[in-house]
This record gives C-alpha cells, structure tokens and sequence, in this order.
C-alpha cells in the first residue's frame, strides 16, 4: 500500500495580509493564526524571510510574526533557490509579455523567491492572485507558477486540504 505524500504548502505576503485585514482578523478568528502555526508546527507550511520582509505593517501582524517561530520564515538564500529565482527572473526578462515596470517590481518583492522556494522544495505556492495570461502590468504569481510547474493554490484551498475546520458548534 502507497503513502500519499502530503504537500508543503509556501505562504505569499497576501495570505498573511488578507487573513488579518478581512476574513480571519486577529480580534474574532484567533483560531486561523493558531492554525497557521499548529501547521507550522506539523512540517504542512512554512514561509520564507523575504515574506517576512514585507509584513511591515498592520502593527499587530508584525508583532505576530515576530513572535511565531523564526523557523516559520524559512532562509530563502540556499544555493538551490537561488539558481531556481536565476532562471525565473531569466525567463521573466527575456519575456515579452511583461512591461519593464512590472519586471522590475517583480525583482524588488518576495514573490520570485517564493516560487523558487517551492519549486525546490516540491512545494506549493498559496497565493491569492489568480492567473491572468494577459497580464502585462504585473507579473503574477499564477502565472510564473504555471511557467515553471509549480501548483498553486490560495488560503480557502489550503485549509480545504488540510482539513481544517473553524467549528463553533456546541459539542453534545
């Protein structure tokens, strides 16, 4: 009998953003932030520094993931992922497709190092920008991921497969 090996899921900027923006905000679902780490906890998803980066402000955020594990934040400057964001951000220069704006905004974020990242480590991306083959004036994760045959999915989708369940029904 075959084990079916379960995906390491990689969190963009956004999921953490959104998540305490809008629908899981710390203040009435606590529950997602414990999620995250408990998850974190059981080899199921991680992050990477440069994200870490990034989380610059709601005030609270930044003191959450100052006070999760360093490790949540994974060390993105491996050999290995750095070669993977060498020939992604080859493809994406010698693309048509993008406008230079959007090319050189790519190069200034977190976001070809957390493909790199995943497609290293057999992982999956989860992001909340959607695949757009048009895209001009961004490069988008989506579309990279599908470029480089990295999955994809965002946080509803993640929580779907692992299981997850933010259940306030009474227990009889």
């Amino acid at each position: 009998m075959s084990r079916q090996v379960q995906p390491l899921f990689v969190l963009d900027t956004n999921v953490f953003i959104g998540a305490h923006n809008d629908y899981y905000a710390p203040d009435f679902c606590p529950a997602f932030w414990d999620c995250i780490l408990q998850y974190f906890h059981a080899g199921r998803l991680i992050s990477i520094d440069r994200v870490f980066a990034e989380l610059t402000k709601p005030s609270d955020l930044v003191q959450w993931a100052q006070n999760a594990p360093s490790a949540l934040f994974a060390f993105s400057g491996e050999p290995s992922v750095v070669t993977a964001y060498g020939t992604i951000m080859d493809w994406i220069q010698n693309s048509s497709q993008f406008k230079p704006e959007a090319e050189s905004r790519f190069a200034g974020v977190a976001d070809g190092w957390l493909i790199a990242y995943a497609q290293i480590h057999n992982a999956v991306v989860v992001t909340h920008e959607l695949f757009n083959p048009n895209a001009k004036g961004r490069v988008l994760i989506p579309n990279v991921c599908r470029q480089f045959s990295v999955p994809y999915l965002n946080t509803f989708e993640m929580l779907r497969q692992l299981g997850v369940q933010f259940d306030l029904r009474p227990t009889t």
